[in-house]
């Protein structure tokens, strides 16, 4: 058997990745920034926050 077909979903999401390379990124960095946010962040990292996505709404709404 050819490495090819004994691992056919490697070989699909590596080439996935290698052609969604932005999308890729945008997902890792998303899934970063929850998991700071649901496991080390502090009240003060919240509050910080929480003012920078405000002010990235009010930029997304114009």
């Amino acid at each position: 058997m050819t490495e090819e077909k004994k691992y056919p979903q490697q070989d699909y999401n590596k080439r996935w990745a290698e052609k969604n390379k932005a999308h890729k990124n945008y997902l890792s960095s998303r899934s970063s920034a929850r998991s700071f946010i649901r496991n080390k962040a502090t009240t003060e990292d919240l509050q910080e926050l929480q003012v920078m996505i405000e002010e990235r709404l009010k930029e997304l709404d114009n």
